[in-house]
């Protein structure tokens, strides 16, 4: 399958109530991971770039070029969308090397100048066709304003949406960004409101934190993008570690090739949760 847009993945999901998952990508290795996962399970995915990931390798065209070329390749419906981009000239190099899909995060600022620069972004975004997701109500874990208690208002939401034009919005509802353990209690009655008061899809991020039972009932709840960065992390370098017990190790394939593997395994078996209806 081509690179497709991210709204030939989320709106088909959306529409039947399932999840697709959206895992971030750090290096090569990763992105292999991914996509390999996604076609055993026979499920699309979304490859994403944060844009502390970019800042890590110094520029967006290394990694960002490498996540092109590997969804062209895929057998499975992959899209690839630049992550918490703050940095309009950032989201500007991401349209320009052909990114369908980007995050613009204004979400520290408050809500007025929010709308106002998220709108010119959608604006400036769908003219060359790219797709647009936002954040509203400050999901936790983050440096700064994030803050884990925040929820985001369903009014409030359904306002936002219509005021920007975006694509997908990103809410609060009880996750936190970067956790390392999985007992994050999502609020699935807020999810409902929210999926019920807005027209475009939902998207959870900081889902690292939450059990596989709280994904599950999120999705029938009505979340659609779930974004996971740090499980994965976690399943690679558990993965280096466990390979590098063994000292004669020096060449890095043999332990990246192991970890590539160990992630596969794990992105196979959360998009075939994700992507199950829960009656």
């Amino acid at each position: 399958m081509p690179l497709v847009a991210m709204s030939a993945i989320l709106e088909p999901a959306r529409n039947a109530r399932i999840g697709v998952g959206a895992m971030n990508v750090i290096q090569l290795e990763l992105a292999e991971a991914i996509v390999a996962g996604a076609e055993s399970a026979g499920r699309p995915v979304v490859l994403q770039v944060s844009e502390n990931t970019v800042i890590y390798h110094g520029a967006l065209e290394p990694i960002g070029l490498a996540c092109l070329a590997i969804a062209r390749s895929s057998s499975v419906d992959v899209s690839v969308h630049l992550d918490h981009a703050t940095d309009r000239a950032l989201i500007a190099a991401a349209v320009e090397l052909g990114f369908p899909s980007v995050m613009y995060d204004a979400s520290v600022l408050d809500y007025a100048a929010n709308v106002a620069t998220t709108a010119a972004v959608v604006a400036e975004c769908h003219a060359r066709g790219v797709w647009v997701e936002a954040e509203l109500g400050e999901v936790g874990g983050k440096d700064g304003v994030h803050a884990p208690g925040v929820r985001t208002n369903p009014a409030e939401a359904a306002d936002f949406v219509t005021a920007t034009g975006v694509d997908a919005l990103a809410v609060a509802v009880g996750s936190s960004h970067a956790m390392t353990t999985r007992d994050a209690v999502l609020d699935d009655v807020l999810i409902a409101e929210l999926a019920a008061a807005v027209p475009v899809p939902l998207v959870l991020h900081g889902s690292s934190g939450v059990p596989d039972h709280g994904l599950a009932s999120a999705v029938a709840a009505g979340m659609t993008k779930i974004n996971i960065a740090t499980h994965l992390s976690a399943a690679m370098t558990d993965a280096v570690r466990a390979a590098l017990t063994d000292p004669a190790i020096v060449d890095p394939r043999r332990y990246l090739g192991p970890a590539r593997e160990a992630v596969a395994v794990e992105v196979a078996r959360l998009l075939t949760l994700l992507g199950s209806r829960v009656s």
